[in-house]
């Protein structure tokens, strides 16, 4: 079985490091490359496109709110027509950044607020579903399980990967559990490994009360923020491999 894992990175900016990006690269399939909005920078975003190329890693851009003081992670409400620009703008440099190391973006994967609210929001999900066909229809739309992200994608033409997240825990109607509660985040490699094999054996999503939300998972995210994420991938790595799991770059798996 193949299996895609993509992780959010690349989330510096200027002289301030986030996440161990060199360590936890060769441990995923795809990197969603922050494109400067909520964090990343030019220097940082060709550093991280090397990166991904030494390790065979396909890239993909990761737009976000113009938020850099609250990483992206607080809500702004725009017109959708302003957002559709807005992550045309994003992608638009990195793919300009990309080709010039001789790379090709492949993927798109909204960052924090703005994915937390395209989840349910289709103006929001279209708007971005616009602002990728915009920039390169080809694209795959990284888009959360039974989202209207997956819908928006539908509706315009664009291939989709559904995601899951290896470090974040689900409530019960398919959502990622705020991060305000004090077990949103899964830091234990060993549970996270869990999570992953246990969302690929039933084929669902498993809120933390137990309840399993039917979805077919194509990618999953782990956050390059967290200080644990290397420590987790190890782990979720090697129970993959014991599990005859392979993983791969996202255009690999998709075709």
């Amino acid at each position: 079985m193949k299996i895609n894992i993509n992780a959010d990175i690349g989330e510096g900016y200027g002289k301030y490091s986030i996440g161990n990006d060199a360590a936890l690269m060769p441990l995923i399939g795809s990197a969603n490359v922050a494109c400067g909005m909520h964090a990343g920078d030019p220097t940082i975003i060709v550093r991280t496109v090397k990166l991904a190329l030494d390790h065979g890693v396909s890239i993909g851009a990761h737009p976000g709110f113009n938020d850099i003081w609250g990483f992206g992670r607080r809500q702004i409400r725009m017109r959708p027509q302003d957002l559709e620009y807005l992550v045309t703008y994003q992608i638009g440099a990195l793919l300009a950044l990309a080709l010039a190391q001789g790379a090709k973006v492949t993927h798109v994967k909204p960052h924090g607020a703005l994915n937390n609210m395209a989840h349910g929001d289709l103006d929001y999900a279209l708007a971005i579903g616009r602002g990728i066909k915009a920039a390169d229809r080809e694209l795959i739309y990284v888009a959360n399980a039974g989202s209207q992200m997956t819908l928006a994608a539908q509706q315009l033409g664009l291939r989709v990967a559904n995601e899951a997240y290896v470090d974040r825990v689900y409530d019960d109607n398919g959502m990622m559990a705020s991060r305000e509660r004090e077990d949103a985040v899964i830091r234990d490699p060993e549970q996270a490994a869990r999570q992953v094999l246990d969302i690929i054996q039933n084929k669902a999503l498993i809120s933390t009360s137990g309840k399993r939300i039917p979805a077919e998972i194509h990618t999953f995210c782990i956050h390059g923020d967290e200080p644990t994420a290397v420590d987790v991938m190890r782990v979720v790595r090697s129970r993959l491999a014991e599990a005859g799991v392979e993983v791969v770059p996202l255009p690999v798996l998709l075709g």
